[in-house]
């Protein structure tokens, strides 16, 4: 895969993304939710960490919640430009197309939380309680303070588990709880790729 195909994968990743995402911030207000089948649900939530909703604060305890925040933001910033270098001395080897697509793939969903995490703080303002406005006079909180916007929700199944399943048999469990947006689904299949894929990923190595 030559860098013109990958770029455009990586912004064509970028902009659906960010346009689902505008579009959640500008229709729904926080905890809204739209059944578009039994088995898919548009659910509007705000991650402010990691994965899950997990915070770098709940393992480093010596700082506060807004320091954790933008050294997160800070190490996926920096994190990007590895992803990105990644890239590029793959396509210049000539590395196999799934590996250049993986990485591709990993990169723009990156870059999309990215934007979150760093913009839109500045350009929205709260949407709790309320649809959030596009560039209001104030934002609901400062540069490297966004909150990334979660949309997607696949609640697949939902019940009590056999009583001869070890350890949690007859308890409730749904899966899948998760809610999570297009940025999510690039990484998760990217990584996917590179695991699973990993002699074809790597033929070239």
């Amino acid at each position: 895969m030559s860098l013109k195909k990958a770029t455009f994968l990586i912004l064509l990743i970028l902009l659906v993304d960010q346009i689902s995402k505008f579009y959640i911030k500008t229709h729904f207000a926080l905890n809204d939710k739209t059944i578009v089948f039994d088995w898919f649900h548009i659910a509007f939530v705000e991650n402010e960490g990691m994965a899950w909703g997990t915070k770098l604060s709940d393992f480093v305890s010596f700082i506060s919640d807004r320091t954790a925040k933008v050294c997160l933001t800070v190490f996926r910033i920096l994190a990007v430009f590895g992803i990105g270098y990644w890239l590029n001395i793959s396509i210049r080897n000539k590395s196999s197309k799934t590996l250049i697509f993986a990485i591709a793939l990993i990169l723009a969903g990156a870059l999309g939380n990215i934007i979150d995490s760093v913009f839109y703080g500045i350009i929205f303002d709260s949407s709790s309680g309320q649809v959030a406005t596009f560039l209001p006079e104030q934002g609901y909180d400062t540069l490297f303070h966004g909150k990334v916007v979660d949309m997607l929700h696949f609640p697949i199944w939902e019940g009590n588990l056999p009583s001869w399943v070890p350890f949690v048999g007859g308890k409730a469990f749904s899966f899948f709880d998760p809610v999570f947006n297009i940025a999510d689904m690039a990484i998760s299949t990217g990584i996917g790729i590179l695991i699973f894929f990993n002699k074809r990923a790597f033929k070239n190595a």
